[in-house]
């Protein structure tokens, strides 16, 4: 089985919330009461993607006003960015595609960093890289679960884990974390733009919520 580049502790915790919130944050102001209301509806991880010029500022912000939460960032595409986000204090990285260059960078960082996959071709070049946890994007398009079952199968006895991200929502949940090579799931449902637009983070809160319950249904045992 090959050694991750995700620490012991960071790993479980992941696995444990279950879920990632996916986060495209505009406004600085909104980082913080955004986190919180999902912390405190039981999302303890997030994915703040690279995609607003306001992203790192977001980032700093959660580290330091929440650093209960982990507080990983998507969308890294260049090693610049990867310089910027582990800089901040990013806890991990994800991307959407396989930049051999930038997992390289990222590795010689010492972050985290879960490059995407689609094809078996990617996760060898994965592999080779020396990465055990991937990024399954864009995962719904691709074929979802059945589809990932199928393209992961060779390679158990790797102890690859997986990230599906892209087009899921509560009703997918239940089948992609039922695969114990699904480490967890990620998805812009529990804070869509519109509803951290509107402040409303009792609604975000009682997301977070909804999709804690789907988990721990899911992962029962010890917390």
């Amino acid at each position: 089985m090959m050694e991750s580049q995700f620490s012991q502790e960071m790993l479980c915790r992941i696995e444990r919330t279950g879920i990632i919130a996916v986060l495209i944050l505009d406004d600085p102001r909104h980082a913080v009461p955004t986190a919180r209301a999902l912390f405190e509806g039981g999302i303890e991880s997030i994915e703040l993607t690279l995609r607003t010029p306001a992203a790192l500022d977001c980032l700093k912000q959660i580290i330091q006003e929440l650093p209960e939460m982990l507080a990983g960032v998507g969308t890294v595409l260049t090693c610049e960015q990867v310089d910027q986000v582990s800089d901040a204090g990013a806890a991990y990285a994800v991307a959407p595609g396989l930049n051999c260059n930038t997992v390289k960078h990222a590795q010689s960082r010492n972050l985290p960093f879960a490059p995407g996959v689609m094809t078996p071709s990617d996760i060898e070049a994965a592999v080779e890289l020396g990465c055990r946890e991937l990024k399954f994007f864009p995962a719904q398009s691709a074929g979802g679960i059945k589809y990932l079952a199928s393209l992961q199968a060779p390679y158990q006895h790797l102890g690859l884990r997986f990230l599906p991200l892209g087009g899921l929502g509560p009703g997918h949940v239940e089948d992609y974390l039922a695969d114990p090579a699904v480490l967890a799931v990620g998805g812009t449902w529990i804070a869509r733009r519109d509803m951290i637009h509107s402040e409303n983070w009792q609604a975000i809160t009682q997301r977070a919520q909804q999709a804690r319950d789907i988990v721990d249904s899911i992962r029962k045992g010890p917390q």
